[in-house]
C-alpha cells in the first residue's frame, strides 16, 4: 500500500514514463486480483440470472440480485429510474474526478427455453438467455466492484457508476434513461456483449424504428355475407405488398422486416382486427426516419384501398452506434492485458457436441485469440439501445467469447453456452477488461479529453438528441421481448 501511494505521488509530481509504467502495472495487478477474487461470485450470479430468464421490463429478480451485490459492496443504488421499475443506477464516488459509467443488461429472450446441455433440450422457463445478458449484467457489476475497491485502496478520485438497463431486446430501455438525462454528467461509458470472439473492434450498428400497425375492419360470414365485411387482414396484406415494392427504391442496405402478429381466428369469418409488426433499419438514423414515414404512408394507402382503418404505435427506436477510436485503444490494450480464454477438456467436448448442430462451424481454438482492433466501416450486426448512449457521451465496448464458435445469435445453442462454465469464462474476461479500462481512464484525463474531442467532432456541433421513439413512455406491459 505504501509503495503504491509513493508511486502515485511520484506520478503526480514527476510523471516520467518509467514511473507511469510502474503505476500502470501496479494498477493492473490490483484490478485483476480484485476480479479474480470474485470469480466464483461472477459464476454464481450469472447462472442465477440465467435461471430467472426474465424478459424485458419483467427482470425483477435479476435486477434485484445485481442491486444487492452492489449495495453490499458499498454502492449507493437508485432503483426504478426513468420510469422503469427494473432499471437502476448504482454509484460510488471518491472525491473529485471523472465519472465513468458501465452498462449492465439482464433481459432474456422469449421462446428460447433451453437447458445447459449441448443438444436441443427445452427447459422449464418460457424464455432463455440467447443473447447472454445474464453474463453481461453480471460481468459489468463485478467490474465496477473491482474498480471501486481499487479506488479506495489507492485514493483515486472520481465516480464509478453502474447503469442497470432493462429491456434491450426490442424494448429500448436505455433510450428512456438517456431521455431522462441520466447520462448527462458522465465522462465516458463502457459496455460489452457476449459473442463468439474476443474483440475491441468498434463500428456502427443499425439504427431502427419498430412499431405495430393495427387494422380495423368489419366481421361477416365469409361465405354467407362477404359483401358485408371488410377484412382487416386484407389491409395488412395490402400494406405488406406495397412495402415490399418499396425495396427497389430505398437507399442501399436499408432493412425492412415484418411479421403478422394477428390475422384472424377462422377462415369462414372475415377478420375485423389484424396486426403487423414492422422493423426498419439502416446505419443512418435519418434514412430510418424517412423510410418509416413511407411505410406509414403505405399503411394508410392499404387502409384506403381495403376500406378499413389503421392506427399504429412506435414500440421502439434507437440510433446507430457512434464509435470512438481513442477509447478503443484503451479497451484493446486492456483486453490484451486481461489474458485469453482456455477451455478444459470437458468444456471442449461440450463445445464440439454443440457444434454438431451447426453448419460448417469455425475451429474451436478461435476462442483463445483476440481479433485486431479497428474501426469497422460496415454495421456490426443488429441494433442496440447502447447506441443512444453513444450519442450522449463517449462510449466504447467489446465482445468476448462466451458462446461456441459458429453459434447463431439468439439461438438455443447460445442459451446452453450462457448457462455453462464456457459462458462464465467469457464473462470473467469481460469483467477484467472493463475494470482495467476504467482504471486506465481514471488515471488518464488526457485520454478522456481526446475521446470527448473525437466524440464532439463525429457528432457535429449542431446535433441535438431526439429519441427515435418520440415521447412515448416505457411500455411496462411489454411482453414481446422482440429481438434486436
Amino acid at each position: 500500500m505504501k509503495t503504491l501511494t509513493l508511486l502515485a505521488t511520484a506520478m503526480a509530481t514527476v510523471a516520467t514514463p518509467a514511473v507511469a509504467q510502474q503505476l500502470a502495472e501496479a494498477d493492473s495487478r490490483q484490478v485483476l486480483a480484485n476480479v479474480n477474487a470474485n470469480e466464483q461470485a461472477i459464476g454464481d450470479t450469472a447462472l442465477a440470472i440465467w435461471k430467472y430468464a426474465e424478459v424485458g421490463y419483467k427482470e425483477t429478480q435479476s435486477s434485484a440480485l445485481l442491486q444487492s451485490k452492489l449495495k453490499a459492496a458499498g454502492f449507493t443504488v437508485r432503483a426504478g429510474v426513468a420510469g422503469e421499475p427494473t432499471a437502476f443506477v448504482a454509484s460510488f464516488r471518491s472525491g473529485a474526478g471523472p465519472v465513468i459509467g458501465v452498462l449492465a443488461e439482464y433481459d432474456a429472450l422469449p421462446g428460447l427455453s433451453q437447458r445447459a446441455e449441448p443438444v436441443r433440450a427445452p427447459g422449464t422457463a418460457a424464455a432463455g438467455h440467447g443473447c447472454g445478458h445474464n453474463l453481461f449484467g453480471t460481468a459489468s457489476t463485478y467490474a465496477a466492484i473491482a474498480v471501486k475497491e481499487w479506488m479506495v485502496k489507492n485514493k483515486v478520485g472520481g465516480e464509478i457508476r453502474v447503469y442497470g438497463t432493462p429491456a434491450e431486446e426490442g424494448g429500448s430501455g436505455k433510450v428512456y434513461m438517456v431521455r431522462a438525462g441520466l447520462f448527462n454528467d458522465v465522462d465516458t461509458v463502457l459496455h460489452w456483449h457476449p459473442g463468439n470472439a474476443n474483440s475491441a473492434v468498434q463500428g456502427p450498428s443499425m439504427a431502427n424504428i419498430s412499431g405495430k400497425f393495427r387494422f380495423h375492419g368489419k366481421s361477416a360470414h365469409a361465405a354467407g355475407a362477404p359483401d358485408k365485411g371488410r377484412s382487416a387482414l386484407d389491409g395488412v396484406e395490402a400494406m405488406d405488398a406495397m412495402t415490399n415494392l418499396m425495396r427497389e427504391h430505398i437507399p442501399d442496405r436499408t432493412r425492412i422486416h415484418y411479421v403478422i402478429t394477428k390475422g384472424g381466428k377462422a377462415p369462414n369469418v372475415v377478420p375485423d382486427e389484424a396486426e403487423v409488426y414492422y422493423y426498419v433499419r439502416h446505419t443512418d438514423p435519418q434514412i430510418v426516419k424517412d423510410t418509416w414515414k413511407w411505410v406509414t404512408e403505405a399503411a394508410q394507402g392499404a387502409a384506403m384501398g381495403t376500406q378499413t382503418k389503421v392506427d399504429w404505435e412506435i414500440t421502439g427506436g434507437v440510433y446507430s452506434l457512434l464509435p470512438n477510436e481513442a477509447l478503443m485503444g484503451v479497451m484493446d490494450r486492456s483486453l490484451h492485458t486481461a489474458g485469453t480464454i482456455s477451455w478444459t477438456p470437458e468444456e471442449t467436448a461440450f463445445a464440439r457436441k454443440l457444434q454438431e448442430s451447426m453448419t460448417s462451424p469455425p475451429p474451436i481454438d478461435s476462442v483463445g485469440t483476440i481479433v485486431p482492433a479497428r474501426i469497422a466501416d460496415d454495421a456490426l450486426g443488429g441494433s442496440t439501445d447502447v447506441a443512444d448512449v453513444s450519442w450522449t457521451t463517449p462510449t466504447v465496448g467489446l465482445s468476448t467469447a462466451t458462446f461456441v464458435p459458429g453459434s447463431a445469435g439468439h439461438s438455443w445453442q447460445n442459451v446452453a453456452a450462457a448457462g455453462s462454465s464456457i459462458g462464465v469464462k467469457g464473462a470473467v474476461l469481460a469483467s477484467k477488461t472493463l475494470a482495467l479500462t476504467a482504471a486506465d481512464l481514471f488515471r488518464s484525463p488526457a485520454t478522456i479529453q481526446a475521446a470527448k474531442q473525437e466524440f464532439a467532432a463525429k457528432r457535429g456541433a449542431n446535433f441535438k438528441y431526439q429519441a427515435m421513439l418520440g415521447d412515448r413512455q416505457p411500455p411496462l406491459d411489454y411482453r414481446d421481448g422482440a429481438a434486436d
